[in-house]
This record gives structure tokens, C-alpha cells and sequence, in this order.
């Protein structure tokens, strides 16, 4: 890996308004993001993507290369989970393996976001359609954390403290899916004229949003580091080695299913991440026997800014040997 990537990758004023909230933590500011705005930020970011992605969907039409993309998000949406459940399961019971697994399913918008970010700045195109792939890959794992609860665990009266019409709700229809879906068919409808009228607020002002974004994350993500002792060296290794592996796997895919350079990085980092956000909030309703301070510390504490700092230069490094 060469390191002119992992430095162009910290090296960014988003990424390092990050390290800034880390380093308030560790020497006890009392810098703070008061707690509508982190919200407001997530909104803007998610408003974005999505007028963005609709944007360049319609600029690019829809054909049978998009289909298999998006075939392959669900498929990767469906398998991390089951496969990941079993490692995890050597160590943890039925619940909180189900719990991270269904977290290292999902995906992280603001890793997706981020490794955006950095493949503009080194001149590589992504199309629009990946931001499709990453409003699939939200929800599935969801699904797929509570069918393998359903039937692996023990107590058989999980099965009927499922209410399967609420979790299908709250996957599929979330706060965050909602918006990133519906800003997408805006902008698909629009297309570029109506992105023009847009683009000075949810375009110009983006990377701005990001800073402000992954400044709360920073703050957030150390004070939830005291926690990593809690997790253990399984889960650690874990939290880095699988985001690692997924991302290889996504890779080989792409290079074999004859993704673009740009759609193989982005597809991999969609692979590599875990959410933080929706599926917490769901499986503290639907699994509450899972320990949340586990699978939120794991995904916001250790693979987060792994994959900010060091994840994001590596898959790129492994896409450009393996592309040019």
C-alpha cells in the first residue's frame, strides 16, 4: 500500500475535523455539537446523496450493468450477515451474534461519503447508481439478523415476540432510508436541471456539512473507546479483520462481474462498513436481549475510523493493482 494514500486520505479537511473531536475527548475540551445539529448534518448528507445519485441515474439511463450492481449490493446485503453470524457465534450467544452480524451487513452512508471524497480527489469517476446500491444493502441485514435469531436461538418464545410487520416497517421505511431513496427519485425526476436549482446549497456546500458531520463523529467515537476494552480481542480482531475480507470479496466480484474502477472501490467500501445509525436503532427494538454497547462500540469505535484512516487507502490500493 503505498503511503502517499493513507496520507491524501487523512490528509482532508472532513477527515481531519474528525481527529480534531477525538483529540476534545482526550484532553477534556468542552467542545461539543449541540445534539439537534448532528441530526440536521445527517439529513443534509443523506439529502445529498441522494438528489446526486437520482441526478446522475437519469444522466445515465438504466440499463442491464446497473441491474447486476445492484443484484450484487442485495446479495452481499444477504451474505455478510450469515456468514458473519457463524464466526461469531465461536465466541458470543445467539442474540449478539445476530446483532453484529446484521451491523456488519448494513452499511455506513458516511464511510460511503467519505471514500467519495477521496476518489475525487484522486480523479476517479463513480457512477450515481452505487448510491442505489448503498440504500439496498441498509435494510437487509435487519431481516436477516432476526430470521437467524428465529432460529437459532434457544428460547422458543423468541420466535413469537417477532412482530414481523414492525420490522419490516422499520427496515425498510426508517428515517434514514426513506430520505435517502426518496431524494434519489427526486433527483431521477428532476434530472440535471432541477439539480442546478440544488446544486449551491446540497452541492457547494457538502464537504462543509461533512466536516461539521465528522466532527460530532470524532467526539463520538472516543468517548465510546473506554468501551473497546468491554469487547475483547475476538471482537477487535473482528471489527478488522471482516471489513477487510468483505471488501476483498466485494472486489473479487466486481473484477470478476466486470465492474469500473470507481463502482468496485465504492462497492467494496459499501461491503467494508458497518452501520452505526439505522440498525442499532432497530435492533434495540427487535433484538433487545443484544447488548447495544457491543455492536454500536464495534462499527463506531473501532471499524469506523479504521476504514477512514487506513481501510479506504487499502481497498483503493487492491482496486488500482488489480484495474491500473
Amino acid at each position: 500500500m503505498n503511503i502517499d494514500l493513507i496520507l491524501q486520505n487523512v490528509l482532508n479537511p472532513p477527515i481531519l475535523f474528525f481527529f480534531l473531536g477525538m483529540l476534545a475527548v482526550f484532553v477534556k475540551s468542552d467542545l461539543d455539537v449541540p445534539q439537534p445539529l448532528p441530526k440536521f448534518f445527517s439529513l443534509f448528507l443523506l439529502i445529498s446523496i441522494g438528489l446526486q445519485g437520482g441526478y446522475k441515474l437519469h444522466s445515465g439511463g438504466f440499463g442491464l450493468d446497473i441491474l447486476l450492481v445492484l443484484s450484487l449490493a442485495m446479495f452481499m446485503a444477504v451474505l455478510v450477515p450469515i456468514y458473519t453470524f457463524f464466526i461469531l457465534r465461536l465466541k458470543l450467544d445467539v442474540y449478539n451474534a445476530a446483532a453484529i452480524a446484521a451491523t456488519y451487513g448494513s452499511i455506513s452512508a458516511v464511510t460511503f461519503v467519505t471514500a467519495g471524497t477521496f476518489l475525487n480527489a484522486v480523479g476517479v469517476h463513480y457512477d450515481g447508481f452505487m448510491v442505489a446500491a448503498m440504500a439496498l444493502m441498509e435494510s437487509p441485514a435487519i431481516i436477516i439478523g432476526l430470521i437467524l435469531v428465529s432460529i437459532f436461538a434457544r428460547n422458543d418464545n423468541a420466535k413469537e415476540r417477532i412482530e414481523w410487520g414492525e420490522l419490516l416497517r422499520e427496515s425498510f421505511f426508517n428515517g434514514s432510508v426513506l430520505l435517502l431513496v426518496g431524494s434519489m427519485v427526486i433527483g431521477l425526476l428532476v434530472g440535471e436541471k432541477g439539480w442546478k436549482t440544488m446544486e449551491p446549497f446540497f452541492g457547494d456546500l457538502f464537504k462543509p456539512m461533512l466536516a461539521f458531520f465528522l466532527l460530532d463523529m470524532g467526539l463520538v467515537a472516543a468517548r465510546q473507546l473506554g468501551a473497546i476494552k468491554k469487547v475483547g480481542g475476538f471482537l477487535l480482531a473482528f471489527g478488522i479483520m471482516v471489513p477487510i475480507f468483505n471488501a476483498m470479496l466485494a472486489i473479487s466480484l466486481a473484477k470478476f462481474f466486470g465492474f469500473e474502477k470507481g463502482n468496485a472501490f465504492m462497492f467494496s467500501i459499501l461491503c467494508a462498513s458497518a452501520s452505526y445509525i439505522a440498525v442499532p436503532a432497530a435492533l434495540r427494538l427487535s433484538i433487545p436481549e443484544a447488548n447495544p454497547s457491543i455492536y454500536v462500540t464495534m462499527s463506531l469505535a473501532i471499524t469506523f475510523p479504521f476504514n477512514i484512516i487506513f481501510g479506504i487507502p487499502i481497498y483503493y490500493s487492491a482496486v488500482n493493482f488489480l484495474w491500473g
